[in-house]
C-alpha cells in the first residue's frame, strides 16, 4: 500500500467524519426549528441540508457500486432516504442519513486502527542511507548520504547506533544487539557480528540484518544484500496490503449470499408495499413508509462487516507477533486444520548438522576419506554438504581437486577427483546404480542408522571409502510445541523426512511426532500431505510445515502453507500462506490459537447481525418508527466492528505460553 494512497484515504475519511457532523449538526437545527420553534419551513431547509451532508459519501459510494453491477446497503439507504422525502417526510429520511453517514464513518475509524497496525510498517524503513565511497575497504573513503532507492546489492552502509537499519543485508564489521520485533516479532534484541568469509555454509541469523530495525549502542557496516524495493519489509507490506484478495470461506459464501440477499430484499419490501396498500387498504402514505421502515431494518450493514473485520484485525495481529497470514483463506483454514506435517531439517531439528561420525572402510585410509570428501563437497551448495566440508576440513591438510560435479535430487552427488570417478550419498544413491554395499561397510551403515544419523557413503575408483555420519540437533521446544496444537484439536502430526527410516523414526521419537515417515523424495513428501489432507475431499484439514524452498511443493499441496523463518527467505515468503518470520517454532500454537479465536469472533458476528436484522424487521411490523429502527440498526455495525477488534488485544505478550523458548545452538566442533 502506498504513502500516497494512505494519505488520500485518510483525508477522504477525515471529510466523511467532517461531514457525518455536520448532518449531525444541521439535522438538530432542524428539528429544533421544525418542533421547538414551530417554523417548518425553516425545518425542512435544514433537513435538506442533512441530506447533503448525510448523503454525500453515500451517492459516490452507491454510484460506484451500482455501476460495478452491485446493489449495496449504500444504495438501499438512498432509496428508504428518498422514499421518506418523496411523502414529506424529510424528518424521518434527515435522521437516516445522518445516522447512516456518522456509523459509517465511525465504522471506518475504527477499522483504521487495525489498518494502521500493518500500514506503520512501511515507514519502518529510513529514506537515506550513509553508503561508503571512496575506497576499497571500511578504512578509506567516506560514508555519504543517499535515497535508500539508490542503494544497490554488495554497497557497504553505516547504520549508527540507535538508528533504523536502511537495507537488508549481512554485517561485515561491528557488532550490535538488534531489536528486530518489528520484522520478526521477537521480543528481545539479537545480537549480531561480523560474517566470517572463511567458514562455509549459509549466512547466519547473527549476520543478517533487516531494513526497518533498530540497531542498539553499536555502529555496524552492512553489506546490502537486496535492494529496497526488494527488502523483506517491503515485501511484507506488499503482502499484507493485499490480503484482502485471499478472502475466507466464509467471505466468499457471503459475497455470494448479498449478491442475492439485496435484491431478495427490494423484492420484499415491494412486497409489503404492495401488499399493504392494495390488499389491506392502508393509506398510500403509510404503506409506503413501513416499506422505507422495513427497507432500513433488512439492510445487512453489520453481515457485511461482520467478516473482513475480523479478518482484518485478525491479520493485523498475527504481524504483530511476527506472523504474516496472507489474507483470510488461510487464517480461517488454520483453524480448521486437524492434520499436520513438518519438514524435518530446519524444522523440528535446527538444520545445523555435524559431523559426529567418521568411519573408514577396511583397507582406506580415514585421510583419504577426509580428503575426497572435501574435494566434493566443496563443490556442492547443499547445507548438508557445506557443514560436512567445514567439519572435515579442519582434520586433513590433503588438497585433492574435484570436477565435474553432478547432483542426484535426493540421494547424493557423483564428481570426478583426480580423474577418479566419486560418488557420495545415500543407500539409494548406490542401490538404483547397482552396487552392492561392502559387507563392513552395510554393517557401518545399519548400526549409524539406528543411532539416528544421517549417512553419507563416499566410493571412489570403485572403492568404498567408508561412512561419514551426521547428525542434526533436535529442537528441544519442538516437544512442548506438538503438545500445545495436540490441545489445540490436532489430532495427527507427521514428520516427513528425506532421510533414512530409521533416522527419521529416531528423530520423530525424540520430538513426540505421532508418525515418522522417512526415505521421501520431494515427490513422495507431495503424495503424503495429499493423503492427509483426504485427497482433496475436503473431509479433512492439513498444515504443512517447512522451509518454503525445498518443501515447496508439498506446501503448496497442503490445504495451509507454513513457512519458518520467513524473514530471510524470499522464497518462502512468497510461497507460504502463513509464514513464521523468525525461526520460531514456537509461534505456531499462538497461529492456530489465533485463527480459532478468528472464526469464533467471526461466528459471533454473524449470529447478532442476522438476530439483529430479524429483530428490527419484527418491531417495524409492530410500529416502531424509522428514527429508532436507524439507531439501532447502525448500532448493530459498531457493535460487530468492537468485537472484531478485540483480536488485536489477544494473548499479547503470551504469544510463547507453554513454550519455553529456545535460542539457536552453537555449533559444535567435529566428533572423530
Amino acid at each position: 500500500m502506498s504513502a500516497e494512497h494512505d494519505h488520500e484515504s485518510g483525508h477522504s475519511a477525515r471529510w466523511e467524519i467532517g461531514f457525518a457532523i455536520a448532518s449531525g449538526v444541521t439535522y438538530t437545527a432542524g428539528m429544533i426549528a421544525e418542533y421547538a420553534l414551530e417554523l417548518p419551513d425553516v425545518g425542512t431547509a435544514f433537513f435538506l441540508a442533512t441530506y447533503f451532508f448525510g448523503g454525500f459519501f453515500t451517492i459516490r459510494s452507491a454510484v460506484k457500486s451500482t455501476l460495478a453491477g452491485k446493489f449495496e446497503v449504500d444504495f438501499l439507504m438512498l432509496v428508504a432516504a428518498i422514499g421518506a422525502a418523496s411523502i414529506g417526510r424529510f424528518a424521518e429520511g434527515a435522521v437516516l442519513l445522518f445516522l447512516f453517514s456518522l456509523g459509517h464513518a465511525l465504522e471506518e475509524f475504527a477499522l483504521a486502527r487495525a489498518s494502521k497496525s500493518i500500514e506503520a510498517l512501511a515507514g519502518l524503513a529510513p529514506r537515506t542511507a550513509l553508503v561508503h565511497v571512496g575506497g576499497p575497504s571500511t578504512t578509506a573513503g567516506e560514508f555519504v548520504d543517499r535515497q535508500v532507492e539508490d542503494v544497490v546489492v554488495g554497497d557497504l552502509v553505516l547504520i549508527r547506533p540507535n538508528a533504523r537499519v536502511s537495507s537488508d543485508g549481512v554485517v561485515v564489521d561491528g557488532r550490535s544487539a538488534i531489536d528486530q520485533s518489528a520484522v520478526t516479532g521477537e521480543s528481545m534484541p539479537v545480537e549480531k557480528e561480523p560474517l566470517d568469509p572463511t567458514r562455509t555454509g549459509r549466512v547466519a541469523d547473527e549476520n543478517k540484518v533487516f531494513a526497518g530495525t533498530v540497531n542498539g549502542s553499536g555502529a555496524l557496516v552492512v553489506q546490502v544484500t537486496a535492494l529496497a524495493k526488494d527488502s523483506t519489509l517491503s515485501k511484507v507490506v506488499e503482502l499484507v496490503a493485499s490480503t484482502d484478495q485471499a478472502k475466507s470461506p466464509t467471505q466468499r459464501f457471503l459475497d455470494r449470499f448479498q449478491r442475492i440477499y439485496v435484491p431478495a430484499v427490494i423484492a420484499f419490501v415491494l412486497g409489503v408495499f404492495l401488499v399493504g396498500y392494495f390488499a389491506l387498504g392502508n393509506p398510500f402514505d403509510d404503506a409506503f413508509y413501513l416499506a422505507m421502515a422495513v427497507l432500513v431494518a433488512a439492510s445487512p450493514c453489520a453481515l457485511a462487516l461482520a467478516t473482513p473485520s475480523a479478518v482484518l484485525a485478525g491479520v493485523a495481529r498475527a504481524a504483530r507477533a511476527g506472523v504474516l497470514v496472507k489474507g483470510g483463506a488461510p487464517l480461517e483454514t488454520l483453524g480448521r486444520v486437524t492434520s499436520i506435517a513438518f519438514d524435518k531439517t530446519g524444522t523440528l531439528t535446527w538444520g545445523e548438522p555435524r559431523v559426529t561420525d567418521t568411519v573408514a572402510a577396511p583397507g582406506a585410509e580415514l585421510d583419504e576419506l577426509l580428503a575426497t570428501t572435501l574435494a566434493v563437497e566443496k563443490l556442492s551448495d547443499h547445507p548438508l554438504a557445506a557443514a560436512v566440508a567445514e567439519a572435515v576440513a579442519a582434520r586433513t591438510s590433503t588438497v585433492l581437486t574435484a570436477s565435474d560435479l553432478q547432483s542426484v535430487t535426493g540421494r547424493g552427488v557423483r564428481a570426478l577427483v583426480d580423474g577418479d570417478s566419486v560418488e557420495i550419498g545415500n543407500e539409494r544413491l548406490f542401490t538404483d546404480a547397482g552396487i552392492a554395499l561392502d559387507g563392513a561397510v552395510a554393517a557401518d551403515v545399519e548400526r549409524l542408522q539406528a543411532a539416528g544419523r544421517t549417512l553419507m557413503i563416499v566410493r571412489r575408483g570403485g572403492r568404498f571409502l567408508g561412512v561419514i555420519g551426521v547428525m542434526d540437533t533436535p529442537r528441544r521446544e519442538a516437544g512442548q510445541v506438538l503438545d500445545r496444537l495436540r490441545e489445540s484439536g490436532m489430532n495427527d502430526i507427521v514428520m516427513i523426512s528425506g532421510d533414512h527410516q530409521q533416522v527419521a523414526e529416531a528423530v520423530g521419537r525424540e520430538v513426540g511426532v505421532d508418525r515418522a515417515l522417512g526415505g521421501l523424495l520431494p515427490e513422495d513428501k507431495v503424495t503424503q500431505v495429499r493423503g492427509l489432507s483426504g485427497a482433496g475431499q475436503g473431509v479433512r484439514r492439513c498444515a504443512m510445515v517447512g522451509d518454503g524452498v525445498n518443501d515447496a511443493p508439498a506446501m503448496a499441496q497442503a490445504d495451509v502453507g507454513i513457512a519458518m523463518g520467513a524473514a530471510g527467505s524470499a522464497v518462502a515468503l512468497e510461497t507460504a500462506d502463513v509464514a513464521l518470520m523468525s525461526d520460531d517454532l514456537g509461534r505456531l500454537p499462538f497461529a492456530v490459537r489465533l485463527s480459532r479465536q478468528t472464526s469464533r469472533i467471526i461466528r459471533q458476528n454473524l449470529i447478532a447481525a442476522l438476530g439483529i436484522v430479524v429483530f428490527l424487521v419484527i418491531v417495524t411490523f409492530l410500529g416502531m418508527p424509522m428514527g429508532p429502527v436507524v439507531f439501532i440498526h447502525e448500532g448493530s455495525t459498531l457493535i460487530v466492528v468492537a468485537n472484531a477488534l478485540r483480536l488485536l488485544r489477544f494473548e499479547v505478550g503470551r504469544e510463547h505460553e507453554g513454550v519455553e523458548h529456545e535460542t539457536r545452538p552453537e555449533r559444535e566442533p567435529a566428533a572423530a
